[in-house]
C-alpha cells in the first residue's frame, strides 16, 4: 500500500468516526434555505451527502485522468513502435543499398585489375618477342671482341712488367753464404784504405765473390 492510499484511509477513518460520535447532532432535522424553496433536513447528512458526493466526483476525476495519461501513454508506446520498426526498415534498407554499392564497387575493381593485368601480360609478351626478335648476335660479338681486346692488353701489359723485372734483376749477384758483415760476426769493422781501382768491372768486394 502506497503512502497517498494510506493516508486517504486514514482520513475516511477519521471522518466515519466524526459522524458516529456526533449522529444525534448531525441527524437533528434543521430548516434549509436552498434559494428559490425552504426546505427541512438534518444538516449534518446533507453535508456528508455533499462531501460524498465530491469525494466520488473527485475520484472520478482521477480515474478518468489516470485513464486518459494511460492511452496516451499506449498510444505514445504505439507510435515509438511503429517508427521503431520504420526506422529499422530504413537502416536495412540502407545496408542493402550499402552491400549493394561495396558489392558493385567490388566488382568493377576486379575487373579493372583484371584488365590491368591483360595488359601487363600482353606488354610483357610483346616485351618477350621483341626481344627475341632482335639482332642480338652482333652485340654479343661485340662485347665478345673488347673483352679479348682488352685482355690482350692486360696479357702485353704484363708481359711488359715481367722483361722489365728480368731486365732489372739481371746485373744482381747474390753474396755468398761465408761472407757475412761485421755485426754478425762480432768484430769490428775496419774500413779498407782507399785503392785506386782503374778497372770498373773489378768486384768492389775482391776476390771473394766469382765471377
Amino acid at each position: 500500500m502506497s503512502l497517498k492510499s494510506l493516508l486517504l484511509l486514514i482520513i475516511g477513518i477519521a471522518v466515519l468516526a466524526f459522524v458516529g460520535l456526533n449522529w444525534s447532532a448531525m441527524n437533528a432535522p434543521t430548516d434549509l434555505n436552498l434559494g428559490f424553496t425552504e426546505i427541512r433536513a438534518p444538516l449534518g447528512l446533507v453535508l456528508l451527502g455533499l462531501m460524498a458526493a465530491l469525494s466520488v466526483v473527485f475520484v472520478a476525476m482521477v480515474a478518468y485522468t489516470q485513464g486518459t495519461v494511460l492511452v496516451e501513454t499506449r498510444r505514445h508506446a504505439k507510435e515509438l513502435a511503429a517508427q521503431r520498426e520504420l526506422a529499422d526498415k530504413a537502416e536495412a534498407s540502407r545496408f542493402t543499398d550499402l552491400r549493394a554499392h561495396l558489392d558493385k564497387e567490388m566488382t568493377r575493381l576486379t575487373d579493372s585489375v583484371a584488365m590491368q593485368t591483360r595488359e601487363m601480360l600482353s606488354r610483357v609478351d610483346r616485351a618477350e618477342m621483341g626481344l627475341r626478335d632482335r639482332p642480338v648476335d652482333a652485340e654479343v660479338s661485340r662485347l665478345v671482341q673488347a673483352v679479348e681486346n682488352h685482355n690482350r692488353d692486360l696479357h702485353a701489359r704484363v708481359d711488359r712488367l715481367e722483361m722489365g723485372l728480368r731486365d732489372g734483376l739481371a746485373g744482381y749477384v747474390p753474396a755468398p753464404a761465408s761472407v757475412r758483415p761485421a755485426a754478425l760476426t762480432g768484430q769490428s769493422y775496419q774500413p779498407a784504405p782507399a785503392e785506386h781501382n782503374p778497372d770498373p768491372t773489378q768486384d768492389p768486394i775482391g776476390s771473394a765473390v766469382p765471377r
